[in-house]
């Protein structure tokens, strides 16, 4: 599932959801208006519209969308602050919303990695932008929780 938040391929990951929930082609067809081969396209489309990824959110009762918001927290470059002088800066009318809000996927990826020996805590720092003090923070709370090995 790591690799999902990097190399996302919305398609494969609708067609898991469906197969995990086991939902009928039929209703599927119906809800979309349309038939099965175009439901079997779409399960290989890399990307949808916005509009198709929000029904198949409402239909499978997952948010879709937060596939894309994690990639975003992980691979997205931090903003630059010296880009433009603050003095000049408008004000956006689009809702703002915090970059550092961390879900636990996205936390279990990062010790993943840590713990596989894929990626050193200093990387994962440099890396992802992770507060030092957040990143030990998180290994302390959630390597406790593991039960242990028997």
């Amino acid at each position: 599932m790591r690799d999902h938040f990097k190399n996302i391929h919305i398609g494969t990951l609708i067609k898991l959801r469906v197969a995990e929930l086991e939902i009928d082609q039929q209703r599927i067809s119906n809800f979309f208006k349309c038939s099965n081969d175009e439901i079997q396209q779409m399960f290989l489309q890399k990307e949808l519209t916005t509009g198709t990824l929000l029904k198949w959110s409402k239909l499978l009762g997952y948010d879709f969308f937060r596939v894309y918001s994690q990639h975003l927290i992980l691979y997205a470059p931090p903003a630059n602050t010296n880009y433009n002088d603050t003095s000049k800066q408008k004000r956006s009318k689009l809702p703002q919303f915090r970059k550092n809000v961390y879900t636990r996927e996205v936390i279990d990826f990062i010790l993943e990695m840590i713990e596989s020996g894929e990626k050193t805590r200093h990387q994962v720092i440099e890396e992802y932008k992770i507060p030092k003090t957040t990143l030990y923070k998180w290994i302390s709370k959630y390597n406790s929780r593991k039960a242990p090995p028997q």
